[in-house]
């Protein structure tokens, strides 16, 4: 699973953005493991999320907790995202020694992951790397609306709606922390760093 792969940024940037995803292998452990996605959310609960979600039913702030986490099936996808390296890491060795079954996929900064994974002493069975985007870049957004816009990676956060979200909050009808949580609802499965996001957005009126 690719999705998160795609996220840019400074590197500063997205040295507070560390999604993660648990998914089973649909004919290989998938049949009975709700539960296990269940216990998943959990785990990653107890980490410091800033945001979290089931593709199979939504994310937190469009659905709220208690449905993420009760509706679990067989074919979710348990996601979650962290601002820090300590959270992740403190996450991801919870994650092991819980040994659910399905796998676990975390995205960031390569060197930096691979960093905390050689600290908690976990071995990645493989490794995706984003090879960058190809074709006609230049009918593309802004890259600063980019930055955004990417933390979703089925791409559901619109360009539009970030503007908007400017628009919104130069003229004072919502905060920075409310355009934030409204970016965040579109993103289904529940990655999109509504932390960042609020960095994102005061560089964005700033230059406004």
């Amino acid at each position: 699973m690719t999705h998160t792969l795609h996220r840019s940024g400074t590197k500063e940037s997205l040295s507070i953005d560390y999604p993660i995803l648990v998914i089973a292998a649909q004919s290989v452990n998938a049949k009975g493991s709700g539960p296990q996605f269940k216990k998943a959310l959990e785990i990653i609960l107890k980490h410091n999320p800033v945001n979290v979600g089931d593709m199979r039913t939504g994310n937190y702030f469009r659905k709220g907790l208690k449905p993420v986490l009760n509706s679990t099936k067989d074919n979710s996808i348990a996601h979650g995202v962290f601002t820090n390296k300590k959270d992740l890491e403190e996450c991801l060795k919870e994650l092991a020694e819980a040994k659910l079954g399905p796998s676990v996929v975390a995205t960031g900064v390569f060197s930096e992951v691979w960093d905390s994974l050689n600290k908690i002493g976990l071995k990645p069975h493989s490794a995706n790397i984003s090879l960058g985007v190809w074709g006609k870049k230049e009918l593309l957004p802004e890259q600063d609306i980019l930055d955004i816009t990417t933390m979703c990676g089925h791409h559901c956060v619109s360009p539009l709606l970030v503007k908007k979200m400017v628009s919104d909050v130069k003229r004072d009808k919502i905060s920075i922390e409310e355009a934030s949580r409204e970016l965040a609802k579109p993103c289904v499965c529940g990655v999109f760093n509504t932390l960042r996001a609020e960095i994102l957005l005061e560089n964005l009126i700033n230059k406004s």
